[in-house]
């Protein structure tokens, strides 16, 4: 059985699960406008949440715009804190070279990812225990398949 969980909203359209199982549900514009090729813009949505203590909010792309129509979100994902009260806002960036891109109201803009969220206590030490990966980042396992 899924849990569910409450999100109390104020104002705005509320955002929708496209299909049954679905992970995000779809956010909307609450305005109109045109993102020229290789600009961003910040997106409103009208929608106002309170998250219950314990939760956050993640907003992703759509991959669906982002395969057809190159857009994205600057800050993928952005973070909803359960505190905050404010309109949720999408910064869309438009990474098509040519062609720009036109927002209608109600145009479904990006996805709204509800989970449960853990606080950590930070422990100072004086050093971190050794793992298999050490200190291996960005581009350590090269870009090949496994062999």
């Amino acid at each position: 059985m899924l849990d569910h969980v409450s999100v109390l909203i104020a104002s705005g359209r509320t955002p929708e699960y496209a299909h049954p199982g679905d992970a995000g549900a779809d956010l909307c514009s609450a305005e109109a406008l045109t993102i020229a090729p290789g600009r961003r813009a910040t997106v409103g949505t009208g929608v106002s949440i309170a998250l219950p203590d314990g939760y956050v909010a993640f907003v992703v792309p759509r991959s669906g715009l982002a395969a057809r129509r190159g857009i994205t979100i600057v800050n993928s994902p952005g973070t909803v804190d359960a505190g905050y009260r404010g309109e949720l806002r999408v910064t869309l960036l438009n990474t098509d070279a040519d062609e720009p891109f036109e927002i209608a109201v109600g145009d479904r803009i990006a996805q709204l990812i509800v989970m449960p969220v853990s606080r950590a206590e930070f422990v100072r030490v004086e050093a971190l225990p050794d793992s298999q990966r050490g200190e291996g980042g960005f581009g350590s396992t090269g870009v090949g398949g496994p062999r």
